[in-house]
Formats: C-alpha cells, structure tokens, sequence
C-alpha cells in the first residue's frame, strides 16, 4: 500500500516569546518528495522537490529559526497559512449587517489592514494532527481564533489540511465555520523558487486569467474588472519574467502585486497558473477552487533566509489563491462573508513535475 511508504517525523523547533513550544512535522511521499511544516503559524518551511537528474531542490523561501519568525515574519509572511482576511482592506474597516468593524492598519504607509492584523494567523500556533492517507502522507492544523481577535466578529474554527501526495503535490485544503456573521478569505504565502537560489527573473510564467482588477495608489481595487488585453498584466502565454517585470520595474510596485481574475467557475478546482525554471527542469502548476489569484514577484524582500543565503527583490514568488482584495467594500465581487451554519471551503494544489 503507497500510504505505509509515506513517511511523517516530528521534532521540537522551538519555543516562542511567550513560551508556547512549536513543532516541526517532516512528511515524506513515496517518490522522496518531503515537506517540512511548523505548527507556528502552520507555515511551509522547506519543500523539496525533484528536478534534473532527480535532484532534489527546495523550491521555498523561509528562516532558519523560530525565532526569525517571529522578528522578521511581519514583514514577509513565508510559508504561512495568511487569516483571517488575506491581502487588503482599505481603511481596515468593513460592515455586515449595517454594522462596522474596523482592524488595525497595518499595511506600512498605506492605510489598510493587510493579511490578519498585526498578529494574523501567520503568527498563531496551530494544534496538528499527522496522518498517513493513501494519498500520501497529510497534516490537520486546527486553529480557534476567538471572537474580537484582530477586530474581527465571530469565533472562527479553522482546519487546514496540508498533503503531500504520491503525484509530488502539495495539497491544501481548508475549512472555517463561525458563529456570527463574518468576512474570511485565506491564503497560503509561500515565496516559491523553482531553482532553490538566486532569483526568478529567469523562470516562466503562464497565469490562466483574462481579467485583473485595477488598484489604487494604495493598492486597493477600484472596483473594476479589467481585461488583461494590450497591460503588462497579460500573462496568458508564457512570459519570462524578466521580461515581464521590466514595464514595471519604473511603478510603486516595482513589479507584479495584482489580483487576477481567474478564468474557470468559481468553486471549481482550475488550473491558474504554471511556473517553471529551465534551470532545474522543475515545472509547477496551481490549481484552486478560488476565484482570485494574488502575483506577487518578491519585490521587497531584503533579509537573511535559511542557510545564510541572502533574499534580494525577486528571489521568489508568490501565487496566493484567494478572495479578491477588499472584497468586503465591493458588492460586485465575489462575497467573503461567512454566516453561522454555512462552511467555508477551498483547495489549493501546487503541483511540480519535470520538463522534458
């Protein structure tokens, strides 16, 4: 049976500032693919994956140390399951029901809340639960965020479910239900790079979208939906990312950090986006469920990661399948609104095979 070739470890990783010990879970798949996850804000610390030659690279950006999570982690999110609400809210203040909730801005110089508030989930230690499926070997991260935390309404049951399959992919599936009316939209926050070091300008990119939606000079949605047609946000052939970064180098971004409206029905499991490196052969898909997809191209990063290796802008990438920015203030937009008896549900797939 493929599920007694998988195999799961645990290991202490440390203790936090206030002293709540966090776990690291090693899951290994039968071909030798394994994933490394802590309990610490249920974040993806390292992911190897095979490549040329069967070598195999670790293909995500991340700290050595509990304890640089802790410090440096605000600022860059690696790895982590992003709640209760991923990406922005402008002004940080929503409604439901006639009634206002406003959160902690906490977006650097623009007014918004950005990925949870100051201690989002990316900071929150999860309970795990490690089980060998015939999938491939699986751990269940539980998390009850309590009612007011962060401003947001409602206690909040949250499951996320990594797996790691026999196929070499990194599975998600998450689950929330409350017990008042509330806005949820999670993420995972990985900064992927195919080639394991230097940067991604030499990878390429397909994302599977038509439309994007605008934003503001706070990089808040204006409520459009635009075509991607004849904008640098045209990605639905294949672009090395060098080149497609270089119209926007000259922008506040300085290179990609847009939602993309996803083609296929929304609740449906689509592809969205294929990335691969030529160096190494690695080739990732995403498939989700959800109707948005936040790029990301790296284009801040300025830290020390594991190993020593030193993060410059565009040593990784992100593609966070999610709910649009600011969903809550848009009434066209897909709703983000949870309500007591409904469940919310997504998967997200990250798939990795060779090229060639």
């Amino acid at each position: 049976m493929d599920y007694l070739m998988c195999h799961i470890e645990k290991e202490f990783f440390g203790t936090t500032f206030e002293g709540i010990p966090i776990y690291q879970y090693t899951l290994v798949n039968k071909n030798g693919a394994m994933v490394k996850i802590i309990t610490y804000g249920a974040i993806v610390r390292e992911l190897w994956v095979p490549g040329r030659s069967g070598t195999l690279f670790d293909v995500v950006l991340g700290f050595d140390s509990l304890q640089e999570y802790e410090e440096k982690n605000a600022s860059y999110f690696f790895g982590a399951i992003v709640g209760r609400y991923a990406n922005r809210i402008a002004g940080g203040s929503f409604k439901i029901d006639g009634v206002t909730y406003q959160l902690a801005l906490n977006d650097g110089d623009r007014p918004n809340a950005l990925h949870g508030g100051v201690k989002g989930f990316y900071t929150r230690v999860f309970k795990a639960i490690p089980m060998k499926t015939p999938k491939g070997p699986s751990l269940v991260l539980k998390y009850l965020s309590h009612d007011g935390e962060e401003g947001y309404p409602g206690n909040l049951d949250v499951t996320v479910i990594y797996t790691l399959t026999n196929e070499n992919e990194l599975k998600i599936e998450y689950r929330a239900t409350t017990d008042k009316p509330t806005v949820v939209n999670l993420t995972h926050h990985s900064y992927f790079n195919l080639s394991g070091d230097g940067t991604i300008l030499d990878h390429e990119i397909m994302i599977n979208a038509d439309h994007y939606t605008p934003v503001d000079e706070n990089l808040i949605p204006t409520g459009e939906i635009s075509s991607v047609e004849g904008t640098p946000y045209d990605l639905r052939s294949f672009k090395r990312l060098e080149d497609a970064i270089e119209p926007l180098k000259d922008t506040p971004t300085r290179g990609f950090d847009i939602n993309y409206v996803l083609n296929g029905k929304d609740g449906e499991l689509k592809l969205a986006a294929v990335l691969k490196s030529k160096k190494t052969s690695v080739r990732m898909e995403v498939y989700t469920t959800e109707p948005g997809l936040q790029f990301y191209t790296g284009n801040f990063l300025d830290v020390k990661g594991k190993g020593g290796k030193y993060y410059s802008p565009y040593s990784g990438l992100c593609l966070e399948a999610q709910h649009f920015p600011d969903s809550p203030n848009h009434s066209n937009f897909p709703s983000t609104i949870l309500r007591p008896g409904e469940e919310y549900r997504q998967i997200t797939v990250y798939k990795f095979s060779m090229e060639g």
